[in-house]
């Protein structure tokens, strides 16, 4: 995949992350496209607004892609998330087919593949994903650990 196409999809996540920023959710943006570039979910964290712990970026941009094309096998489809998905993200893209997963900040404390949780590549289960991280690491890192900063902050007053 072409440099300018990851960075595009990229910054239509980043801008998720911001939208989850406004609404005081943990800045994470994800979009899926399918095997043609074509964005057909996206999501933010709304863990706050809706009290479920379930509602991560990339489980919103799951049900999204699944509703738009009628189907939840979303085989073929990459999804571009600006922080490295967790446990329970990892087991619902695995579930959904996903082909790519790119990722922008690693998350050494929830993340995954920081863990040495390689759901992605389990031999055991029937679905084996791509995963690439590290795009716009230091721009996507920045909104998550300058928004925890701020809560640390309120918090000591």
């Amino acid at each position: 995949m072409e440099f300018q196409k990851i960075n595009y999809n990229f910054s239509l996540a980043l801008d998720l992350a911001h939208k989850a920023l406004k609404l005081d959710e943990v800045p994470v943006g994800a979009i899926i496209t399918n095997k043609y570039g074509d964005v057909i979910g996206e999501g933010h964290n709304t863990k706050e607004a809706d009290q479920n712990p379930c509602m991560h970026a990339e489980i919103i941009s799951i049900q999204n892609a699944a509703k738009k094309i009628g189907n939840w096998r979303l085989e073929d489809c990459d999804i571009y998330v600006t922080l490295e998905p967790c446990i329970m993200c990892m087991g619902a893209l695995s579930q959904a087919r996903i082909r790519n997963i790119y990722f922008a900040a690693y998350d050494p404390k929830g993340g995954a593949i920081s863990l040495g949780k390689n759901i992605h590549d389990d031999q055991r289960l029937n679905h084996k994903m791509n995963v690439f991280g590290g795009f716009k690491h230091i721009e996507c890192s920045k909104i998550i650990s300058n928004f925890f900063k701020k809560k640390r902050l309120n918090y000591k007053k």
